[in-house]
């Protein structure tokens, strides 16, 4: 994932179609030469783990044939027709359920404002705002547009329309209040106007790898202050690569989330467009030349409020070896923000303390090489809180945040599993 790309190719394959399996068999030679394709262009390479990539494809299309079978059965048991039908209504139900939750908005804006119009803004570490107006009609239609968002960047935080439809659909589905699972008719009601050549429309060639995840993280935050829903979260995956020409690692670290109109932000926590999980310190030590020297909670980085944000995260890596080091971050000069009164989540930091005691600052987005002895030390965002804590009455207290955790991970896990045999 280099932080530094400003084409599509510096991203490693790129394919528009392929067959990946013909007549029952898996194209592999096809395949292979996609994934070696990239080694063609200056400064690039083709895949460095084939059997892995190829591996993975394998069990892709394994899962596909699973579902392909379970479909099977279920027109086998209730007839085709019946089956049709259903995923009709479940779209219609979708539908349904955020039509219902937009007129419900619609008819409190224009109680309060005079209009049923929300816009919203926010800006990108460089400076480019995304820029959101949602019109919200009587019938509970809607179009989100994002005329006066910036210009595509000369860089990878480019988000193509498919990642800006993703963040619309998550964000409608965590709104509405009914239990309705995750399909296409929640888009239904919804119109989106997206100005070419922007940030949020880039040309086929433009670097995307940040806006998948990174820039989708900030749509997120700008749909829900247009809403008006939260404060926002950490805003960022805080994107952590390491490796030589022998190994290769990848992270993203948790923060803060944002506060809302009756919870308080969970502290260390990956929130909205993002669900990986991080490996373990075990692990992590054992394959890869790092050691894990610290990784707890960033006390008070979560903005104050009636409800406050999650705290962001401390975590700090001690390399074995010479290696390369890439950073691909965001919130690290505009803070998540605080809503309806609360406070600003504290910013994160990237920092690199060298074995022979120097300090550096590296930004948002960076390549550095490493040395045997190097500390790399990140502190992620927390997130805003939420309503002004001068309004909570003398007679009531927040409520307080958990002092203790579920344990939780493998090694938790392989316990328990010891314990019960």
């Amino acid at each position: 994932m280099p932080p530094d790309s400003e084409h599509l190719w510096q991203e490693g394959m790129c394919v528009k179609s392929f067959k990946l399996v013909e007549k029952g068999i898996f194209q592999e030679s096809g395949v292979t030469e996609l994934l070696m394709a990239p080694a063609k262009y200056p400064g690039c390479s083709g895949t460095r783990n084939l059997h892995d990539n190829l591996s993975d494809l394998r069990a892709q299309v394994a899962a596909n044939h699973k579902g392909i079978a379970l479909v099977k059965a279920l027109i086998d048991e209730y007839g085709l027709a019946t089956v049709q039908a259903y995923m009709k209504h479940i779209q219609e139900n979708a539908a349904v359920a955020v039509r219902d939750m937009l007129k419900e908005i619609a008819a409190k804006a224009k109680v309060t404002t005079g209009h049923t119009s929300l816009e919203a803004v926010d800006y990108m570490d460089d400076g480019t705002p995304i820029k959101l107006r949602v019109e919200i009609t009587e019938e509970g239609d809607a179009c989100f547009d994002f005329t006066g968002t910036g210009a595509r960047v000369h860089g990878n935080c480019n988000a193509p329309r498919a990642v800006v439809l993703s963040a619309i659909i998550y964000c409608l589905r965590c709104m509405v209040a009914h239990d309705i699972p995750l399909n296409q008719g929640c888009l239904s009601p919804i119109r989106v106007v997206i100005p070419t050549e922007s940030l949020l429309h880039p040309t086929e060639d433009s670097a995307v790898v940040g806006g998948n995840v990174l820039t989708s993280q900030r749509l997120v935050d700008v749909v829900f202050r247009a809403f008006g829903a939260c404060a926002a979260s950490q805003g960022c995956m805080n994107n952590t690569t390491f490796g030589d020409a022998t190994v290769g690692y990848y992270e993203t670290v948790a923060g803060g989330a944002g506060a809302g109109p009756s919870w308080h932000g969970r502290s260390g926590v990956h929130t909205h467009m993002t669900n990986t999980r991080i490996t373990d310190p075990e692990i992590l030590e054992r394959r890869y030349p790092a050691i894990l020297k610290s990784f707890q909670l960033r006390e008070g980085t979560g903005g104050r409020g009636l409800y406050n944000g999650g705290d962001g995260v401390v975590r700090e890596m001690v390399f074995r070896r010479p290696m390369t080091l890439s950073l691909m971050s965001e919130r690290r000069v505009y803070a998540p923000y605080g809503l309806n009164g609360g406070c600003d989540g504290a910013k994160g930091m990237n920092v690199l303390m060298t074995a022979a005691g120097e300090e550096r600052n590296l930004w948002s987005k960076a390549t550095v090489q490493v040395l045997p002895g190097d500390i790399f030390h990140l502190e992620t965002p927390g997130g805003g809180g939420y309503g002004n804590p001068s309004d909570m009455p003398e007679s009531s207290t927040q409520v307080p945040r958990p002092s203790q955790y579920a344990p939780k991970g493998s090694l938790h896990t392989y316990k328990l599993t010891q314990e019960s045999s």
